[in-house]
């Protein structure tokens, strides 16, 4: 059984982050590549469902622009005490090392030609993994001190691409790779914000007091899906404002969000009171996929669902007592990646998974009820 303080902590950590867990020994060497998972009846959406990674904490995979690849953030007990940046193949082979090891990096995206790859790491702050948040005062999240950087799939060539003294992580691209939108606290507040893709014309799209965070765009890179908690009363903005200080943020309760690439016509897509994260655009356009507790009145089993820009047609797509979440679908559409809880050897261990997405399945037993 897993505590709330677990869950609630992948939640914190939202769309750029790993749960705050103890996961089992693991050497990637090791590996030999994807493996069946049982299907489930209750999420017919999914198909041929394959375990890629075995063991650690692993997730944020996201496709390279050919669909042969992903990046992902991982900690793997003995060569990597706090998450690191990895690329493996779509069978789950070959992993290896992105980032130089230091500090603690997430977000891991790549360029839309596949030469380079875009990440976040506090290295430039300390070489050390940064102390963990402290969790006397609730459920917080550390905002740490990443600045954005970017490097060759490889490794090679490691350039700082955006820096700041404060958080600046959470990016990623459009498709056509010539913007980046990404997470800041540069102005005092967490806000999100887009540049060009070598780092230049940096344009602030939120304003609202509280946290705007995990943004991506849409397919035709008109729209942005992101999330955001935004206090509202006086003992709340005292709450987030006394946090922020300090450098820590309690986001239980997040809704999503869509807004224009220049971030006119904002509107709110969730409105459940949840904790509703890790969204990511379905193919059309219309719908996103995300990852939220608000089946579960403990608040602790999170799983993926769908729902369009308007807020209608909610489905659920994943339907385990493990946590599922970070969905991101392949470039054309048939693939879906996601992370999960589900099949742990050891407690602690979150790993990739991948399916083949059938978007009108025969079955209709993934609904809400």
């Amino acid at each position: 059984m897993r505590s709330i303080i677990v869950v609630v902590a992948i939640v914190l950590l939202g769309a750029c982050a790993r749960p705050a867990r103890v996961p089992s020994p693991v050497d990637p060497r090791g590996r030999t590549g994807a493996v069946a998972y049982p299907a489930n009846p209750a999420e017919p959406h999914l198909a041929n469902l394959r375990m890629l990674t075995r063991g650690g904490e692993n997730a944020e995979a996201y496709y390279s622009p050919d669909g042969k690849h992903l990046i992902f953030q991982a900690t793997w007990p003995g060569l990597s005490e706090c998450d690191q940046i990895y690329i493996m193949d779509v069978a789950g082979r070959n992993p290896h090392r992105v980032s130089d090891g230091k500090g603690r990096t997430t977000c891991g995206y790549f360029f839309h030609d596949g030469q380079r790859v875009l990440y976040a790491s506090t290295e430039a702050a300390s070489p050390a993994c940064p102390p963990r948040p402290d969790y006397s005062q609730g459920y917080v999240w550390a905002l740490y001190d990443y600045d954005i950087y970017t490097a060759r799939p490889d490794g090679s060539d490691t350039r700082v691409l955006f820096r700041s003294p404060a958080y600046d992580a959470e990016a990623t691209l459009s498709t056509d790779g010539r913007k980046i939108v990404f997470t800041s606290m540069r102005d005092g507040d967490l806000d999100i914000y887009t540049m060009d893709a070598d780092g230049s014309n940096v344009r602030k799209l939120t304003d609202e007091l509280g946290y705007d965070g995990g943004p991506f765009f849409s397919p035709d890179g008109t729209k942005i899906i992101y999330r955001a908690y935004h206090p509202k009363t006086v003992d709340q903005i005292a709450d987030y404002q006394r946090l922020l200080g300090q450098g820590l943020v309690r986001p239980t309760t997040m809704e999503l969000w869509v807004m224009d690439a220049d971030g006119s016509n904002k509107h709110q897509v969730t409105h459940n009171g949840a904790a509703n994260f890790a969204p990511y655009f379905h193919p059309d356009g219309k719908r996103v996929l995300f990852a939220s507790n608000m089946a579960d009145p403990t608040g602790r089993d999170f799983d993926i669902y769908m729902i369009g820009l308007d807020g209608s047609g909610l489905e659920r797509i994943t339907n385990s007592p493990e946590f599922d979440g970070f969905p991101m679908f392949s470039p054309d559409g048939r693939h879906l990646v996601f992370a999960s809880n589900r099949g742990d050897a050891s407690r602690g261990d979150t790993n990739v998974f991948i399916a083949d997405w059938i978007e009108h399945p025969v079955s209709a037993g993934n609904n809400l009820h």
